[in-house]
């Protein structure tokens, strides 16, 4: 193998490597980040018992991506607001609760999803 190629290879395991410590990290850290990843194991649990559909399964997928997602980019600005402005400014709140927010309209909308996903097939059982 080339020189080259080796170093491409180990550039992309470090990569993924600092991409697992930020997932570990904002699992230890925040709370809402367990919360969301046990909603998303119970709709998972919930798609394999009602034999969602592959469209249902992608969209499901792509929720659970952007919410877990949103919620790491939240954490991210917070830990470096927090870095940069330790004191209190309203700016930096404004930030904050902007980007909380913005994990709260995406959470809001997955509810929706899950709603229209599940209900019918729930209440199909009764």
């Amino acid at each position: 193998m080339s020189s080259d190629y080796k170093d491409r290879k180990y550039k992309r395991m470090v990569g993924f490597s600092f991409a697992l410590n930020g997932l570990k990290e904002v699992y230890k850290s925040e709370r809402n980040f367990r919360i969301h990843l046990l909603i998303a194991a119970f709709v998972l649990i919930a798609g394999f018992l009602l034999s969602i559909s592959a469209l249902e399964w992608i969209v499901v997928t792509l929720v659970i991506s952007i919410i877990l997602s949103l919620e790491m980019v939240n954490t991210g600005i917070e830990k470096l607001l927090d870095h940069l402005a330790p004191e209190h400014h309203q700016a930096v709140g404004t930030v904050k609760d902007i980007t909380a927010g913005a994990v709260l309209v995406a959470s809001i909308g997955s509810a929706i999803i899950g709603i229209v996903i599940f209900l019918p097939k729930i209440l199909s059982l009764f």
